[in-house]
């Protein structure tokens, strides 16, 4: 049974960084896994700000979809929190 969604789910991440520099690299980093999110169910925006904010904009057809797109990018803000750790500790 193929069923349409009667709903749209959309959502925003904001991730406030106190470098700009560490920003650029964070988006360097996502860029490689950024085309993977991109499906008929969910898309995924990202944009750079220059107020050291990388802005994450989810559109999902279904609740699947978004959290399946809701747990790459906080995959990526451990990722990015460990990695600043590590080298705090250097």
């Amino acid at each position: 049974m193929n069923q349409k969604n009667s709903f749209s789910i959309k959502s925003t991440i904001e991730f406030k960084f106190e470098d700009p520099q560490v920003r650029d690299i964070s988006y360097n980093s996502f860029m490689p896994e950024f085309k993977r999110l991109q499906t008929k169910r969910s898309r995924v925006f990202i944009e750079k700000r220059d107020n050291n904010f990388l802005i994450f904009r989810i559109e999902s057809n279904d609740i699947t979809a978004f959290r399946a797109s809701m747990n790459e990018i906080i995959s990526l803000g451990k990722i990015v929190d460990n990695t600043l750790r590590l080298t705090e500790k250097s």
